[in-house]
């Protein structure tokens, strides 16, 4: 098992709804940075309602006990709801954009991985290549790790964000009798 595989089994989900409002992030930021608790991963963006923020927070399972952090969470006054995700139970995802080489010679060899991995050329230079991927973390690790072989100029990801798998058993329909 690779390191980064080893790294997704070790983490804690947290779904955080909080109220909309300015400072909410940074007293949230400022928590976990009073306790010492190490963030693997932080997104943040308003809900399909306006006055509500979804912050998706990946913990480390070892910097970190769960119930302490979302104990600690309640106390903050804009936090309206808390639910952690089991990763086994979850969608997640994550957004990958990133320069690479591509000298000539090697260039039809990157555009070869980033359409096996279904991912999109962004923009195309004289010797590098800016791509995107989205994706499961994992799936983006692994691109990642190819990725380097050319040489990576630049490198961004975005952060996991994570919602609950939905219940895949068929609705039942009612018949009237």
């Amino acid at each position: 098992m690779s390191e980064p595989s080893k790294a997704r089994a070790r983490h804690h989900i947290l779904s955080v709804l909080v109220e909309n409002k300015a400072g909410v992030l940074a007293r949230v930021a400022n928590l976990f940075a009073r306790r010492g608790y190490n963030i693997e991963s932080l997104a943040v963006a308003p809900t399909d309602d306006e006055r509500f923020s979804r912050i998706t927070i990946v913990v480390d399972v070892d910097s970190a006990p769960l119930e302490q952090i979302t104990k600690q969470l309640f106390k903050l006054v804009n936090v309206v709801k808390i639910s952690e995700l089991d990763p086994a139970e979850a969608v997640e995802r994550e957004l990958l954009i990133c320069t690479v080489s591509a000298q000539p010679a090697l260039r039809s060899q990157v555009i070869e991985l980033v359409q096996v991995f279904e991912g999109r050329i962004l923009a195309v230079g004289p010797d590098a290549l800016t791509v995107s991927l989205d994706g499961n973390p994992g799936k983006i690790d692994d691109f990642e790790e190819l990725l380097r072989g050319y040489g990576i100029v630049a490198l961004q990801r975005t952060g996991r964000v994570a919602l609950p798998k939905l219940d895949a058993s068929p609705a039942r329909l009612r018949t009237a009798s």
